[in-house]
């Protein structure tokens, strides 16, 4: 039935053209059979999104794309596209997720060759999780399972592992960018940080092999990621070009040991790329938009891609770029002449080479598609290499029987929340660290009168609900930093016993807040984060000269430039600060594991074990 439709549509489309009337895919004439091979290939090679759709060619399209548009379907059929990412406004609940996913496949496999798609998605936990938590198990990140090491070694690399492949499997999600397994030599990094497990090379590789294999165990295509590491970066690749000036030897001991070593015991089925320029492992160079000489960056080095990660280090799975839609391509390269470099570097599959919002984006892919033929049909994009690709990532999709998976299972899902919950709670709970102070020094007594300050709202929902669960008779009083006013702020701090502040480094980055093309709006709520940030260290101070007991806690990375641990009676560090509302309900209390976790340190009920992953030699040993 399937293929009579779409039989019969492509005949009404040359029944249109015939009449000279335009349609979305354009009327080009029939191509002969190598071109339209050339170009079929081409499109297995390119993962776009999804994000937003319009009916309409608008200029800033926002209208989440949750149901499959005819005009999208198509476009996936009629050029064989061989991957789709999705994001949070993609995905609202089980059923509708469920619904979305098998219907981008009934696309796939409309197309003349019948190949499966490639349905990605950020699933780190942490800070980079895409499915509703409300629906989902929202795990506590990487660096809170390195805070577990020392006492659980990859016992929760594996389970987190594991219940993030069920639970996308169940929603018909195939490939997981994930895990993270860039070693974060730099504590103020601001787009990895707590993404890493982190700083001890070794670690990294064992707990990131152990949550790629249990993920691929369960039928779900991991990726390690972002090669050749982005772990000591001072700037994030969503916004600039960053650059790695590591000599050889240390590059090979600390940025590409995890990978070196996952591939060599372990099979990832994709490794994605850094868009960092590493000079001392290519310094050719190519020009930029306005001319300039630039270094290549990973992404579009053939040295790195094919010679060190296919060549030396041996991978012969797919490669992926990271989005091509991040300053640190689309800021300095012309679209189309990046997707060509990265394919000519090695790259299997180009992620968002550009956005597919609406009709006039769809052109434009078309347009991509057509121009990229044409670099194989002349000889600057090597055709041999082009199709061995393609069946690289054909023979993957085979590997994992993509064709073959079982109906999306939303039931599954909901079944094993409650357990699956549960174990994100011990992850939080075993890895909340004490860095300051006894135990006196950060339990609060039930007589206090706290005063929290956090650095957001939905933080202060979340304490205020947990502490009326496990000590309702305790007075609390908690202010977002973001919206405070200065007579609220003097009035709480006059009456509270107790001060708890909520230090968040670095503040959240793009990867976490949403796309490229939310980059103003998103850019404003950084700042916000970062204004409250800058409080703190006078508030420490009004909270030290009054008396009041003064307890920080690090809700991200165990580490600020400021040094608030100095002001402190007690440091405590959760590495992750996540919420969400426990139903839809507009009054809906908000809970999250590691404020959980939080609330039961404070109130006597759970002592922290955690061990802090990073190197804090800068610090006075306490």
């Amino acid at each position: 039935m399937i293929a009579k439709l779409v039989s019969g549509r492509r005949l009404l489309q040359f029944v249109i053209c015939l009449s000279g009337l335009q349609v979305i895919n354009g009327c080009a004439m029939t191509p002969d059979p190598e071109t339209a091979q050339i170009r079929r290939d081409l499109a297995q090679k390119i993962m776009l999104d999804f994000r937003y759709f319009c009916e309409q060619d608008t200029e800033r399209c926002r209208t989440p794309m949750t149901q499959l548009p005819p005009e999208l379907s198509d476009l996936i059929t009629d050029s064989g596209l061989g991957g789709v990412i999705l994001f949070s406004e993609n995905l609202a609940y089980p059923d509708q997720i469920t619904r979305l996913t098998t219907d981008l496949q009934q696309a796939a496999m409309s197309a003349d060759a019948g190949q499966p798609l490639l349905i990605g998605i950020d699933q780190e936990g942490g800070r980079v999780f895409r499915t509703p938590r409300m629906f989902t198990t929202d795990f506590p990140g990487n660096m809170a399972i390195g805070a577990t090491w020392e006492k659980s070694g990859t016992q929760y690399a594996t389970i987190s592992g594991k219940i993030i492949a069920r639970e996308l499997k169940a929603l018909g999600i195939n490939t997981n960018f994930a895990p993270d397994v860039d070693v974060n030599a730099n504590l103020a990094n601001p787009v990895i940080n707590v993404r890493a497990f982190g700083q001890t090379p070794s670690q990294v590789a064992q707990l990131g092999e152990a949550q790629l294999t249990a993920m691929q165990n369960e039928g779900v295509l991991g990726t390690l990621k972002h090669f050749p590491g982005h772990g000591d970066t001072h700037t994030d690749s969503h916004l600039a070009l960053p650059v790695v000036d590591h000599d050889r030897a240390t590059i090979d001991a600390i940025d590409l040991y995890p990978f070196k070593k996952i591939i060599a015991q372990s099979s990832p089925a994709l490794v994605m790329t850094a868009h960092i320029q590493y000079p001392q492992l290519d310094s050719s160079t190519l020009k930029d938009k306005a001319g300039r000489d630039q270094i290549k960056p990973a992404t579009l080095s053939k040295k790195i891609l094919t010679g060190i990660l296919r060549d030396e280090l041996g991978f012969k799975g797919l490669i992926v770029t990271d989005a091509m839609n991040m300053a640190g391509i689309a800021k300095f390269f012309d679209q189309t002449d990046a997707v060509a470099a990265t394919f000519a570097a090695g790259s299997d599959m180009v992620v968002m080479p550009l956005p597919v919002h609406s009709k006039a984006d769809i052109r434009r892919y078309n347009t991509l598609l057509d121009t990229l033929v044409e670099k194989v049909k002349s000889g600057e994009l090597d055709r041999n290499a082009i199709a061995a690709s393609a069946a690289r990532i054909r023979a993957t999709k085979q590997q994992y029987h993509l064709a073959s998976w079982s109906a999306p299972t939303p039931a599954l899902l909901q079944g094993g929340l409650v357990e699956n919950k549960q174990q994100a709670q011990r992850v939080a709970d075993e890895a909340i660290t004490r860095l300051k102070g006894k135990r006196q020094d950060y339990m609060v007594s039930p007589q206090d009168n706290v005063l929290m300050l956090m650095p957001e709202a939905h933080l202060c929902d979340a304490l205020t609900y947990h502490f009326a669960l496990y000590r309702p008779q305790q007075t609390v009083n908690c202010l977002s930093l973001q919206q405070v006013s200065e007579t609220s702020l003097q009035s709480a701090m006059a009456q509270a016993d107790t001060v708890v502040l909520g230090s968040m480094t670095p503040a959240p980055s793009l990867v976490e807040l949403g796309g490229m093309e939310d980059m103003d709006e998103n850019a404003e709520q950084i700042l916000n984060f970062e204004q409250a940030q800058n409080m703190l260290p006078a508030l420490l101070e009004d909270a030290k000269e009054a008396g009041k007991q003064r307890i920080l806690v690090y809700l991200r990375m165990p580490y600020d430039s400021a040094r608030l641990d100095k002001r402190s009676d007690a440091v405590l560090v959760t590495y992750n600060a996540n919420v969400y509302a426990l139903s839809e309900e507009e009054d809906s209390p908000y809970t999250g594991v590691a404020i959980d976790s939080l609330t039961r340190v404070f109130v006597g009920m759970l002592e922290p074990t955690g061990t802090v992953p990073v190197s804090l030699d800068e610090r006075e040993q306490y």
